[in-house]
């Protein structure tokens, strides 16, 4: 199993990565190289957000027919820039047969339950306000629903867009929301710039990965070996 977030592809926006800096430069076609190198039919690759710069879906649907002819088995959450995606009935009748989302709901894969949410910024954070704790908390209520619906014993995965950390590195509501349930591992990313701003490894018997894809070398990063 392998993660990769903050794709960022252009949809039909014409929209790139490149004012971020020389390591965005043509960074689409680094993550199709390396992804072709790394990936086969059989492996599973999370993707916890930012897929495309689209604002509608139909703008995204070349991004995720790309996805979708990259090899492997892809799993999705949404990011804080997916505007395209705005209905789950209506992604899912057009996503390819390679490709899933999860929303209020979770997967089961090769053995292990994958679940997960956008997320949000969290109680601690600069500029925190009356309407991002609405969100917050709207975000842990579907990250338990996520949780939930798990029917099959497993492995429990979370994948997130935002960080379970508060900029302080405190734990929010998400990691207590994950001991709960016994979660193993969470993926995510929204972070960029200076890898230190997110918390890697294993914290309280969790295994947390950020996987937004500049600091990953723009390459999928292996979570696991599936036996």
């Amino acid at each position: 199993m392998f993660g990769i977030s903050d794709l960022h592809l252009p949809g039909s926006t014409g929209k790139t990565m490149d004012p971020f800096g020389p390591q965005w430069v043509d960074h689409g076609q680094k993550i199709a190289v390396n992804w072709h190198k790394m990936i086969s039919e059989e492996d599973i690759v999370v993707i916890p957000g930012d897929i495309s710069w689209a604002m509608k879906l139909e703008q995204a649907q070349a991004d995720l027919d790309l996805i979708g002819s990259w090899p492997g088995t892809k799993v999705l959450v949404r990011g804080n820039h997916d505007y395209w995606w705005q209905g789950i009935g209506k992604l899912r009748k057009i996503l390819p047969p390679t490709v899933h989302a999860i929303h209020n709901d979770s997967i089961h894969l090769q053995g292990i339950n994958i679940c997960g949410t956008r997320g949000w910024k969290v109680p601690g954070d600069e500029g925190f306000t009356q309407e991002d704790e609405k969100i917050y908390l709207r975000e842990l209520q579907r990250l338990e629903l996520s949780l939930e619906t798990i029917k099959t014993p497993g492995e429990i995965m979370v994948l997130l867009h935002y960080p379970p950390f508060g900029e302080n590195k405190e734990p929010s509501g998400f990691v207590s929301l994950m001991k709960e349930y016994n979660v193993s591992k969470c993926v995510y990313g929204h972070l960029h710039g200076s890898p230190e701003r997110g918390v890697t490894g294993v914290v309280d018997g969790i295994s947390y990965y950020l996987v937004a894809c500049d600091q990953i070398g723009f390459a999928p990063l292996l979570i696991e070996n599936i036996k």
